[in-house]
């Protein structure tokens, strides 16, 4: 019986040069080595190198302007949103925060082989982190209402939170508005990005984080 071929890595949309500009081979070459190693050391699934670029990679980058100052990406996993947004923003400080150590290694590999100099890998829960920080992001991690405890406490006073959420972020801020008043997190909105570029926009969950 033949065997199943391999999947093919999506060929790289035209767009990915105007997110990206002049750091488009950076992007490219963290795209081939998540292509490459990814599966394997189980950072994604067997399912998503015919959409990396467009489910993954581009709609992290899509979020690119959205971030100022010192940011953590919070459970950083395979560096989605944290690594592509580094190669996008190099103006920006991240600190990509990650408990398992399988995948701070991997993060820390790709930091080192794209010279990202404005990266830092932090193994940690987030709950242990202890830094405060101007935003914090996170992508795929959990529903916001348990994201919300583990996020706000992050952020400076008057910083924000731009979470990476998909087409179900305006009823988890529904579910998650206990947490929310809880940790003094307002002007919660979803802004949409990506339309009229993307194939797949991307919903981002914002708001500011007040000590009082």
């Amino acid at each position: 019986m033949p065997s199943t071929p391999a999947a093919e890595l999506e060929p790289e949309p035209a767009v990915a040069a105007e997110l990206f500009g002049d750091r488009l081979d950076l992007a490219r070459q963290f795209t081939e080595n998540l292509a490459d190693q990814g599966e394997l050391r189980g950072l994604i699934g067997p399912l998503e190198l015919p959409r990396l670029w467009t489910r993954h990679v581009l709609n992290s980058a899509i979020a690119a302007p959205l971030f100022s100052g010192s940011v953590a990406d919070v459970g950083s996993g395979a560096g989605l949103p944290g690594i592509v947004l580094a190669i996008a923003r190099p103006d920006v400080q991240w600190t990509l925060i990650e408990p398992m150590e399988r995948r701070t290694d991997w993060l820390s590999e790709q930091v080192d082989a794209l010279g990202l100099d404005n990266v830092t890998v932090m193994r940690a829960r987030g709950e242990d982190v202890g830094i405060e920080f101007d935003m914090v992001t996170a992508r795929a991690v959990s529903a916001l209402r348990t994201l919300v405890p583990v996020v706000a406490p992050l952020v400076r006073d008057g910083g924000e939170i731009a979470l990476l959420k998909g087409q179900g972020a305006p009823a988890e801020i529904e579910a998650a508005q206990k947490a929310l008043r809880k940790y003094k997190v307002s002007d919660v909105r979803v802004e949409v990005l990506g339309e009229g570029v993307l194939t797949e926009t991307t919903r981002v969950v914002r708001g500011v984080v007040r000590a009082s």
